[in-house]
């Protein structure tokens, strides 16, 4: 359990550097405490002033005569480490440093930096920033502002983590407009010590915070994070996360040999980690204030206490007064995930006694343009009960008849009594205001588009099924660790980083994988001798650690049916490759027994020194390059990942048996695909591999490997940890 309460709930708080000039940031800082009606004591440090803002001012904070738990610290980098010594002296036990001139510029900014951490660490103090906007904590038993944003948020039950500053004062501007409250409100800029996954720590067991949203530029170590949102996100008291994250466009795959290093890149591991996690991930502010405002939502249920409307299934009902928003609504919901729900004869019956002959009494239900509230009431209360609907949207558009105050208050008393989500859109600026003024203060969400509404749906249905996952055993391994260890040790001992099919099979073997019979040849007679031995067809592949695409080079010849194919296939391997690259040093040319027929699958893994392996599966062969099909996990990953990896992918479809083909051996591949992250922790040095193709068989008959690369390279850090 991480204790903030120092930064978030302070007693007492002493503002280093507060100015007595309007504008700088050391005086607004201190203004926005005292104007925000602060509960504790506030101090104003400053050696040349004797008073700011009407209250008197301290030289020093040892100088302050009462106890102090939170140092404000708005001085360059050279000041600030011999302020922070005093309110350590002090017994503070939170310091928040907004000043910037630390990490970020390098240099002597960093060690200063590094060295008040040292300070801070030694006696338990947590520091905020540097270079941060601050901390707000609007609820009314605290009402601290301690930040240069000139704006105290409503009080709500929704906490933010802002890894920008400049970000931050937009976000306030944008809750304002919305009518949106916060629990708590922090900006951790440089992350010297406090990070999102203390934050996170805390926000667990916080009983004032219910929805979590970060802006995220990087993280630091991302399987720890993923445990700690696993817990928030699913566990007995969950709490949604909502995590916008910037820098999607950039360009993050490396350079590397392998497919899966240069198909993976900064964001796939970061799209790995959220899914892993259950985090719902978001394209924009707006879009991050539309989820939360969903997920924020509530009613009571049977005991008295308050629980967040989600809904069981996808199944939407819409009511609306307009055929073209109610079109609209009903696109973006199939686009969300959702579909229409079916209602019963019995509603149908039911909405027919209440609506006009010219209405539509099937989803999505228009009740026309003249609707007053008594006609939304009766729809509305028809669809929400039928047991086939999950849960409503309801669109108003505003028309001469139109009360959209009596229309909200007649939502609300239906939203009151039902346990399924109910998200309105009403749309319009002047004519609804009053509407939706109410839904706001009701607890209802409202939004000014259909398209915004069915999203918000489809955002807290996805959060629903994480909620509602199985959880499946976990495989029974019996690895050989000790032969793969033996492999990877030799092969760095004797400068060896690039490992091909000869050597990457005994890896494989040991973890389970069927791999085929592979001899490594010197000449055609080697070949031939070697294809006897192991029985028609077989496959010829070039060896050589400068080959590394072996297909480019004319490299790979398959179902060789006799001696003399073998022979010329030999022939014409070594040929091929001293044209394709005269330098390249070739070793032989493994002779392979030709795998059966199966579909062609990739897996792979890609090693990121902050987080781990990055696990990749997709469709293989060529078609890993033409269509990219694949989907991320970060290891280690158990069952419930290897599935929904493989059901990820678009050509799933022909994995699941697709006009006439057989069904291919889906447990055996979702094992496999297990074992290969016990591999890779296992096994910390490999920094990339590929299995290209794996072949899978039809049900029951398992997988063969077909081809396979490592590259090996010992890390700066530590491997795996903890299981997801």
């Amino acid at each position: 359990m991480i204790d903030l309460d120092a930064i978030f709930t302070p007693q007492s708080v002493a503002v280093v550097g507060a100015s007595t000039t309007p504008g700088k940031v050391g005086h607004d800082i201190f203004v926005n405490i005292l104007k925000g009606g602060y509960r504790g004591v506030l101090y104003p440090v400053n050696p040349s002033a004797e008073s700011i803002a009407c209250v008197r001012a301290y030289p020093r904070i040892s100088e302050i005569p009462y106890p102090l738990d939170l140092a404000m610290i708005i001085l360059p980098p050279k000041l600030a480490i011999g302020a922070i010594q005093e309110a350590i002296d002090k017994g503070v036990k939170g310091v928040v440093i907004v000043s910037a001139g630390f990490k970020e510029v390098g240099g002597e900014g960093l060690e200063i930096e590094r060295r008040i951490v040292e300070m801070c660490r030694e006696h338990g103090v947590r520091i905020v920033g540097p270079n941060c906007l601050g901390v707000i904590n609007p609820l009314d038993n605290v009402r601290l502002n301690a930040s240069f944003s000139a704006r105290m948020p409503k009080a709500g039950n929704v906490s933010f983590i802002s890894q920008s500053g400049a970000l931050c004062t937009a976000v306030l501007d944008f809750a304002a407009d919305r009518d949106f409250g916060f629990s708590k409100f922090i900006s951790i800029g440089n992350k010297a010590d406090v990070d999102e996954v203390d934050l996170l720590k805390y926000f667990q067991n916080d009983p004032d915070t219910e929805v979590i949203m970060i802006y995220l530029e990087e993280l630091q170590c991302g399987r720890e994070f993923i445990k700690i949102a696993k817990e928030i996100t699913g566990g007995n008291r969950p709490k949604p996360i909502l995590v916008i994250k910037s820098g999607r466009t950039s360009a993050g795959a490396q350079a590397a040999a392998s497919h899966t290093g240069s198909l993976a890149g900064s964001e796939a591991v970061y799209d790995a980690i959220f899914k892993q996690s259950g985090i719902i991930r978001v394209e924009s502010i707006d879009e991050l204030f539309d989820f939360a405002i969903a997920f924020a939502y509530k009613n009571e249920n049977a005991l008295g206490k308050m629980r967040r409307k989600v809904p069981n299934g996808n199944r939407v009902a819409i009511v609306t007064n307009a055929g073209g928003p109610g079109i609209v609504a009903t696109d973006m919901t199939v686009v969300s995930g959702l579909e229409l729900a079916k209602f019963h004869e019995e509603t149908v019956e039911v909405l027919k006694s209440h609506l006009p002959a010219t209405a539509n009494v099937h989803n999505p239900v228009d009740i026309i343009g003249d609707a007053a509230q008594d006609r939304y009431e009766s729809a509305l209360n028809a669809v929400i009960r039928d047991e086939g609907v999950d849960g409503a949207l309801v669109i108003l558009t505003p028309q001469s008849m139109t009360n959209a105050i009596g229309t909200a208050e007649a939502i609300v008393r239906i939203a009151k009594r039902s346990h399924k989500p109910i998200l309105c859109c009403f749309m319009g600026i002047i004519d609804v205001s009053a509407g939706v003024k109410y839904l706001q203060e009701s607890g209802v969400p409202v939004y000014p588009f259909p398209e915004h509404t069915a999203k918000a749906f489809g955002a807290i249905y996805r959060y629903a099924k994480w909620l509602n996952r199985q959880e499946l055993a976990p495989y029974a391994f019996h690895h050989d660790k000790a032969a793969a260890r033996e492999t990877i040790e030799a092969s760095l001992a004797a400068g060896k980083h690039y490992l091909g099919e000869l050597d990457g099979v005994h890896l494989l073997k040991a973890y389970g994988f069927d791999v085929l019979p592979t001899i490594l040849a010197q000449s055609a007679a080697d070949a031939v001798k070697a294809a006897d031995a192991m029985g028609y067809p077989v496959v010829l592949k070039i060896v050589s650690d400068q080959i590394v695409h072996k297909s480019d080079a004319g490299g790979v010849k398959i179902n060789l049916a006799d001696a003399a194919d073998v022979e010329k296939a030999f022939d014409d391997i070594i040929n091929g490759a001293k044209a394709y690259r005269a330098e390249a040093v070739i070793d032989g040319v493994l002779v392979q027994k030709m795998a059966p027929k199966g579909q062609e699958v990739i897996l792979g893994a890609n090693r990121y020194d902050r987080f781990g392996h990055l696990l990749m599966f997709g469709s293989g062969g060529v078609m890993v390059e033409v269509f990219k099909d694949v989907t991320f996990r970060l290891a280690p990953i158990n069952r419930n990942s290897a599935r929904s990896m493989v059901r990820g992918i678009k050509g799933f479809t022909l994995l699941n048996g697709f006009r006439g083909n057989p069904k291919v051996d889906l447990a055996a591949l979702e094992k496999l695909i297990v074992s290969l992250s016990d591999l890779v922790c296992d096994n910390p040095e490999i920094k990339e591999l590929d299995i290209n193709p794996l072949l899978v068989h039809p049900e029951g008959k398992g997988a063969t490997v077909a081809d396979c690369r490592f590259i090996l390279d010992p890390p700066d850090s530590g491997s795996c940890k903890a299981s997801t």
